[in-house]
């Protein structure tokens, strides 16, 4: 498996994928008119290709075989969805297809976003997660994160409560690597 930096050449896929996996995640625990009202509003092609073309965010796609399994997007600086500290960043998605769960493709993306922060010389990783999404807080947790405040999520007419969560980064210099002798 790879992970592969979106750009404006994958904007069908990323819709399509943000779509299915959006409405495999939430559609058994939403109205069908909210569901569609938050997939128009903020998935469509021009949204998305709004968020892949500010330079603040990045998207990646998790592939196998050149099959697309997931994927994660990052906001930095003014693209997050809060506005906190300069040494913030925040992962908005972690999508895998429902057909792949279990697998660790949600871990390997969450590893890469912290990979990416640490290049990055940040000190925070936040996101915001659906309080009644109990497996990505349970997945988040794990993680190290914790609590630290909440914010609504409209989907549709629907206001909902996300929980913020936050992790703080080592520095790579502060990890335990295990070295092999050879």
């Amino acid at each position: 498996m790879k992970i592969r930096k979106i750009n404006i050449d994958d904007l069908e896929a990323l819709r399509n994928l943000s779509i299915q996996t959006f409405k495999e995640t939430f559609e058994e625990v939403n109205t069908e008119e909210d569901m569609q009202k938050y997939l128009l509003e903020n998935l469509s092609i021009e949204k998305l290709k709004t968020e892949l073309e500010n330079v603040n965010s990045e998207f990646y796609f998790a592939e196998n075989n050149d099959e697309i399994l997931g994927y994660l997007k990052l906001n930095f600086k003014d693209a997050q969805t809060e506005k906190l500290e300069e040494n913030h960043f925040e992962i908005e998605r972690i999508y895998v297809l429902k057909a792949f769960l279990g697998q660790k493709i949600g871990q390997i993306l969450f590893d890469k976003a912290i990979e990416i922060g640490r290049e990055k010389n940040l000190e925070y990783v936040w996101l915001g997660v659906w309080e009644e999404n109990h497996r990505a807080i349970k997945f988040y947790e794990k993680n190290g994160f914790e609590i630290f405040g909440k914010h609504d999520f409209v989907l549709g007419k629907d206001v909902q409560t996300d929980l913020l969560m936050k992790l703080k980064l080592k520095k790579n210099s502060e990890l335990n690597y295990d070295r092999h002798t050879y």
